[in-house]
C-alpha cells in the first residue's frame, strides 16, 4: 500500500479490525521509509446485479424495494423480511449472474417465504400473482395444503 505522506509503496500493518457487521476491514499501517501511520479500509467487492422488469427496462438491483415488499407480507408474522431479503440476495450473488428477472426475484421470495411462513406466502402470492377472485385465491390455499 503507497504510503500517503511520502509515496513509498512499503507499508507495515500495526492493527486489522472488522467494522460494518464483518463486511470491511480497517488495516492501521506504517509507512517503513517515513514512519508515518495511516489507515486502508478494505471492503468485499460485490457484483452489480441488474434488474430486467417485465416492460424490458433494466436497473440496479435495490434490496429496499424488495424489503418494502416483504415487509407487508410479514407484518405481524413470526418471520424477519431481513433475513429473507439477505439470503435472497446472497443467493443472487452467489448465483455469478449479473441479470436476473423480476420474475425470478418473486419465485426466489415466494420459494423462501414457503419454507418459513405459509401465512405470509400466501400474503406475497395473492399480490405477486395478481389473484383476481376468491376461487384463484382458494386454489394456491389447496395447493399448498396439499404440499404439506
Amino acid at each position: 500500500m503507497k504510503c500517503p505522506a511520502c509515496g513509498t509503496p512499503d507499508s507495515k500493518v500495526i492493527d486489522s479490525r472488522p467494522v460494518e457487521e464483518g463486511n470491511s476491514i480497517r488495516r492501521r499501517r506504517e509507512c517503513k521509509a517515513c514512519q508515518k501511520r495511516f489507515n486502508t479500509f478494505e471492503i468485499i467487492e460485490t457484483v452489480q446485479i441488474i434488474v430486467v422488469k417485465k416492460n424490458g427496462t433494466k436497473e440496479l438491483f435495490d434490496r429496499t424495494k424488495l424489503l418494502s415488499g416483504l415487509l407487508k407480507a410479514c407484518q405481524k408474522r413470526p418471520v424477519s423480511a431481513e433475513e429473507i431479503v439477505g439470503e435472497i440476495e446472497n443467493e443472487i450473488q452467489n448465483s455469478l449472474t449479473t441479470e436476473i428477472t423480476t420474475t425470478e426475484i418473486g419465485e426466489l421470495v415466494m420459494k423462501h417465504l414457503k419454507m418459513k411462513d405459509e401465512v405470509a406466502y400466501v400474503r406475497f402470492a395473492s399480490v405477486y400473482r395478481e389473484f383476481k377472485d376468491i376461487e384463484t385465491f382458494l386454489a394456491e390455499l389447496n395447493q399448498l395444503k396439499q404440499q404439506d
